[in-house]
């Protein structure tokens, strides 16, 4: 049997409920209650609920598609740094090698850091 199987299960669904399901469900229930406030309630321009869902997709999926690029080129980059400078694992790994770079590390210093890389570099990803 797998190691830590539930934990692998809770991850898939949690990325599947978020990330599809209740995406879809937002999507459908946006489209509910825009029809509802625009065109229901308006005379002016009287459509059909699938009419109006189709229009609203057409321009829906290339502006969420452009507001989803931009974020992944400027926003993630500053998302991710921030991260870097909360993790003291990667503070203490660049501290690790610009001690060696500088020449203040020890022999024994070095080699528990590669010892460290090397066990990162043997685990499993199925492991987890």
């Amino acid at each position: 049997m797998q190691k830590n199987i539930i934990r692998k299960m809770w991850l898939d669904g949690r990325l599947g409920h978020a990330n599809y399901l209740m995406f879809s469900l937002q999507v459908f229930m946006f489209i509910i209650i825009a029809y509802n406030f625009v065109i229901d309630e308006n005379e002016i321009f009287p459509l059909e609920l699938w009419v109006f869902a189709i229009i609203f997709i057409i321009f829906y999926v290339p502006i969420s598609t452009l507001i989803g690029r931009w974020h992944t080129n400027s926003q993630i980059r500053i998302e991710n740094t921030m991260k870097m400078y909360e993790d003291p694992r990667t503070a203490k790994m660049m501290r690790g090698l610009l001690n060696v770079k500088m020449g203040v590390s020890t022999k024994e210093e070095i080699d528990e850091f590669r010892s460290f890389l090397t066990e990162i570099e043997k685990t499993d990803i199925n492991e987890f």
